[in-house]
Parts: C-alpha cells; sequence; structure tokens
C-alpha cells in the first residue's frame, strides 16, 4: 500500500507543473526543433550543389525541368506571410488583444494551409518526377519533405489557437482534460491558458525560421 501510494503522489506532483516551467520548456523545445530543421534540410542544400557542381552527362537540368516560376513565389509568399501574421499575433496576445490575436491566428492558418496546397497543384503541374535530374530530385524531395514541416507547424498553430479560443474565460482545465483521460483526479497543468504565450512564443520562432528556409528553397530551386 505504501509503493501505491507513493507512485500515486509522483504521479500528482508530475500532473501539477506549473506553467511557468512548461513555458520555459516549450521555448526550449522550439529552439532544439529549428536546429534539427537546419541540419535536416542542409543535406538538401549540400545535394543542391554538389549535383549541380557535377552536372553528370550535362543532365543537372534538362530543358523540360522548369518549375511554375508563379506557383513557387506564391507558395513562398503565402508562408512568409503566415509567419508574420504569427509574429503579430503574438504581439497583440502580449499586449492583450485576445481577439486580434485570434483573427490573426486564424488568417495565418489559413495562409499557411493555402502554401500546402499550392504546393501540391504546383507538383501536378511540373511535368517531370525525381528521376529526371539531379535537379528534379532535389526538387520534390525539398519541396515534399517541406509540406511535411508546415503541415506540422500548421496542426501546431491550430492546437494553440484552439486552446486559446477554448479557454479564453477559462483559468484552468478539467482533471485530465487535456490528455482526455477523465480518470484523473488533478488538472494536467495548473492553468492551461496560461501556456498559450510560451507555445504562441515557440511557434512563432520556429515558423519563422522555417519560413526563411522557405524562401531560401525559393531563391535557390527558381531563381538560381
Amino acid at each position: 500500500m505504501s509503493e501505491l501510494a507513493q507512485e500515486i503522489a509522483a504521479h500528482e506532483q508530475v500532473e501539477r507543473e506549473p506553467p511557468e516551467l512548461l513555458g520555459r520548456n516549450l521555448s526550449s523545445a522550439g529552439h532544439l526543433l529549428a536546429s534539427a530543421t537546419a541540419f535536416f534540410f542542409l543535406a538538401f542544400v549540400f545535394a543542391y550543389f554538389y549535383l549541380r557542381s557535377l552536372d553528370n552527362a550535362g543532365l543537372w537540368r534538362p530543358k523540360h525541368v522548369d518549375p511554375s516560376q508563379t506557383l513557387g513565389a506564391l507558395v513562398m509568399a503565402f508562408a512568409v506571410a503566415s509567419a508574420v501574421g504569427v509574429r503579430l499575433g503574438l504581439a497583440d496576445h502580449r499586449d492583450g488583444r485576445r481577439t486580434a490575436w485570434h483573427w490573426k491566428g486564424a488568417a495565418a492558418l489559413a495562409l499557411g494551409v493555402a502554401s500546402i496546397v499550392l504546393q501540391v497543384v504546383e507538383w501536378t503541374t511540373v511535368g517531370f518526377g525525381p528521376a529526371d535530374g539531379g535537379y528534379a530530385s532535389v526538387f520534390v524531395g525539398w519541396t515534399a519533405f517541406s509540406v511535411l514541416f508546415v503541415a506540422g507547424t500548421m496542426f501546431w498553430l491550430e492546437t494553440i489557437l484552439a486552446t486559446s479560443l477554448r479557454h479564453r474565460r477559462v483559468a484552468a482545465l478539467a482533471p485530465g482534460e487535456a490528455v482526455g483521460e477523465a480518470s484523473r483526479f488533478r488538472p494536467d497543468v495548473a492553468g492551461a491558458s496560461l501556456l498559450v504565450r510560451p507555445g504562441l512564443e515557440a511557434l512563432s520562432f520556429y515558423w519563422s525560421f522555417l519560413a526563411g528556409i522557405g524562401v531560401v528553397a525559393w531563391i535557390l530551386l527558381y531563381l538560381a
């Protein structure tokens, strides 16, 4: 019985972590995620310059490998606009303008999803595949993984926005509500609404970083 009581007490302490601690964890997680993302896309940068310098049999970029400049620019522009919207929403949240943050967050979410849709549309129009030369392989791989990263970021934004809307008048969650376990007898987080700002700060940093990678991709894949 004593061991069971100790386990219950330990479980209770974990559930009641203060929002300040979780906020710092979110900030660190955002920076670590950005670092991991940089190393991930560095592989595509290396592949781009390496395969371009080799240009085996002159097949680095055949004439028919020519993605749409317009769609590529729109994908990049929408991603950057979404990152700017999140940054502006964070400024509104810091100043206590919660309604303005909600609108900017929703607009940023729509722009991010639009960039994904436009990228998918571009794939249907390019007329080449990853086997059509070095440039084509880098283009398809880079844009495909960019879509995955942007989709994950938009899911992150949606969860923060939904939490902010759901708990805009509530200071804390009911026991087990955050993880969907009604059997828990203590709240998962001491003040769930207090985690919106640190989560938004971490998201804004990461999304701005990822949008910057998108600008680099646009320059290399469409302009260089």
